[in-house]
């Protein structure tokens, strides 16, 4: 599958090693693609990156997601399934987005493509090495059309999420949710003191 990656972070970086590793094509999409030819995947300005790409991952700072997606234009990501793994929260960590979720903004910003919220609840470290824990943990998917959720989560297993460690939420309203566990990430982090952790559901 090919897959664009929209960011050059950290996050970016992440993904694209970890879903390059799966076999998947990758290119990543900058405003600025000649500064970053030490970046694992090709480069390419987003619109070209994303041309032919089946998912398009927003890996941009939830902050300003929506100011650089639309900086693209409004019709680039029409027919793509859009995978939002951002948090939009402020310079003071706070939510961008108190009543709503970024990925919900950028549905709406966005109608022709298929907005899916997930791997926002951990960092890079889980991310793309959920092994990387002593126990199986949880990954939530949020999303209003179950075949790009399908998608998905078919990339969250190619990632290493095992059987039984995703689960589905329900619509692109419940992206408030796991967008609103934010605050409570950052406090985790700060009692434990590393960042490499992740919590599990269990029923």
């Amino acid at each position: 599958m090919r897959i664009a990656i929209i960011g050059t972070g950290n996050v970016g970086r992440a993904l694209a090693e970890g879903f390059s590793a799966a076999g998947h094509e990758v290119v990543a999409g900058s405003r600025d693609p000649a500064a970053h030819r030490d970046f694992p995947v090709p480069v390419a300005s987003a619109p070209v990156a994303a041309d032919g790409a089946e998912v398009v991952v927003n890996a941009t700072p939830g902050i300003d997601s929506v100011a650089v997606l639309r900086s693209f234009g409004r019709e680039w990501l029409d027919g793509k399934i859009l995978l939002d793994t951002a948090n939009a929260a402020d310079h003071d960590n706070l939510l961008v987005y108190p009543n709503a979720s970024l990925a919900e903004v950028l549905q709406s910003s966005f109608p022709g493509t298929h907005v899916v919220k997930a791997l926002n609840t951990f960092n890079i470290s889980v991310m793309t090495d959920p092994q990387v824990l002593k126990v199986p943990t949880t990954a939530f998917v949020s999303g209003d059309d179950p075949q790009a959720k399908a998608v998905v989560a078919g990339l969250l297993r190619d990632l290493g999420w095992g059987p039984g460690t995703l689960i589905d939420l329900g619509g692109l309203s419940t992206a408030r949710a796991v967008e609103h566990y934010y605050p409570l990430f950052l406090a985790t982090y700060g009692a434990l003191g590393t960042l490499v952790f992740n919590s599990a559901v269990v029923v």
